[in-house]
């Protein structure tokens, strides 16, 4: 049996794709369809099932799309209902795979329909269990994402992930493969290692929420502590992962058109319409910008953060990208489900420019340079645009903390009439929020390059560092 782990950096994000005598499943699949279709097709496979293990919040899979363009039966635990047809698979139930099996192992606490998969091979071995969000690498899914007002709270959702730990994961042989659904930098949980895979035998050791001895009422104050609040987007995606959504290949026919440079500046004008520069971040430092346009680089955690800091899910986007990496934009914003792309500036940033539009820049400076203004007291609002958490752990003395994450909320507190220097640890994040302020009116405002992982590097006083895990 062929069990392969597919990462996906952006969304910190893995599915799975099993194949065994001409036989394949995918668990937990993202957006785009191609991929998997391909890798059956290599093995001569037919997909015959996609199992999800929950609704996800984070980002759209995209199961209805394969499920069409396969045949292929899509499953659920108990409890999931959706607006296209499902197979609610029982605690316990086995569906055959080629000479193999796969078990479903109903592990609500996540969600309530949260399952996980044992997969068993042709010897009758169980390899690897799929845990989704039940169980990650050093940490567990936080339980506050499917509370339901005045029927269900986060605590009765962390005593039920509590018991399906101890009675469906645990019990498991110390030697199985955990592969979880998320790994480090999803904020589907709190503290999750950048492994991507492990031991159950070795988590039991060094995963807190395994601990042999944790009582159900510790193991729930310790899941249900320093919780930060969700993305605005997840509500979005979990209504969108319910529903039907409009297919991949529509939207990327959609989102790939190009638009020349004076169509683009009508519409980059219009109120309703949003333009993300989506570029390396020295090609947007270097090159500038078209006013008004948000710096979101695809090279970074792109999704999330357009998840994140664009609050409406049917946002029209028009963007700005490097050649060649259209189509690769376009389904990274529908990973989080923003579907609503109405195309790219044909010829890139030079096509603006040869048509003799104006260009906005945001300044820079080093962080040597940084360190000496701070010092001699000539820098008027410093900002260090981190998470919070990050912030505590060890920040420059002197420099207030204003968290990307709630840009949208907090940007009633910034000043247009100030000069703002913006730093977070290596320059991506302190970029998309000086465009943020200068496509909101604020007139000056300089990134730090290179962030706090350079001004570290100089004399600027830093405070004492804090494990960030204290802090939850």
């Amino acid at each position: 049996m062929r069990v392969e782990q597919l990462f996906t950096g952006c969304l910190a994000e893995m599915a799975y794709y099993i194949e065994s005598n001409g036989e394949a499943a995918i668990i937990d699949p993202l957006r785009e369809t191609e991929p998997y279709i391909e890798m059956a097709k290599v093995d001569g496979a037919k997909i015959k099932y996609i199992f999800l293990t929950h609704f996800h919040a984070d980002f759209v899979s995209g199961q209805v799309d394969l499920a069409k363009k396969t045949g292929a039966t899509i499953v659920f635990g108990p409890n999931a209902e959706a607006a296209y047809e499902i197979y609610n698979g029982k605690d316990g139930e086995e569906f055959k795979l080629g000479g193999g099996k796969i078990t479903l192992l109903h592990t609500p606490g996540h969600t309530m329909e949260s399952s996980s998969y044992l997969i068993t091979d042709e010897e009758g071995n169980t390899p690897y269990v799929c845990t989704g969000d039940c169980l990650f690498i050093g940490d567990v899914g936080r339980p506050d994402l499917a509370v339901k007002s005045g029927t269900i709270t986060q605590e009765d959702l962390a005593g039920f992930l509590f018991e399906s730990l101890r009675t469906k994961i645990m019990p498991l042989p110390d030697d199985i493969i955990v592969y979880p659904n998320h790994g480090a930098g999803s904020a589907c949980g709190k503290n999750m290692s950048s492994e991507t895979f492990d031991t159950l035998g070795n988590q039991k050791k060094t995963n807190y929420a395994l601990r042999a001895d944790m009582t159900k009422e510790e193991f729930i104050k310790e899941v249900t502590t320093g919780l930060k609040q969700p993305p605005q987007y997840f509500p979005n995606n979990v209504r969108m992962n319910k529903g039907i959504n409009t297919s991949i290949d529509e939207i990327l026919h959609k989102g790939t058109t190009p638009i020349d440079a004076a169509s683009f500046k009508e519409m980059s004008e219009q109120k309703d319409i949003l333009v993300i520069d989506t570029r390396s971040k020295e090609a947007y430092a270097e090159e500038g910008t078209i006013p008004g346009a948000w710096y979101i680089g695809v090279d970074g955690s792109f999704a999330p953060w357009v998840g994140a800091l664009v609050t409406n899910i049917n946002q029209k986007i028009i963007f700005i990208a490097e050649g060649g990496r259209e189509a690769e934009v376009v389904t990274r914003f529908s990973r989080v489900g923003y579907d609503n792309t109405l195309g790219y500036l044909r010829g890139g940033i030079k096509a603006w420019i040869a048509a003799g539009f104006e260009i906005d820049t945001i300044g820079s400076i080093s962080a040597v340079e940084f360190a000496k203004r701070l010092k001699e007291g000539s820098m008027e609002a410093p900002l260090d645009v981190r998470k919070e958490s990050e912030y505590l752990s060890e920040h420059v003395v002197g420099v207030e903390n204003f968290p990307l994450d709630f840009i949208n909320s907090n940007f009633a507190e910034i000043d247009p009439n100030k000069e703002y220097f913006l730093h977070c640890a290596s320059g991506y994040r302190s970029l998309i929020a000086a465009s943020i302020f200068r496509a909101n009116g604020v007139k000056k405002v300089t990134d730090v390059r290179g962030g706090f992982k350079d001004i570290k590097d100089t004399d600027a006083e830093i405070t004492d560092y804090v494990c960030p895990t204290t802090l939850l």
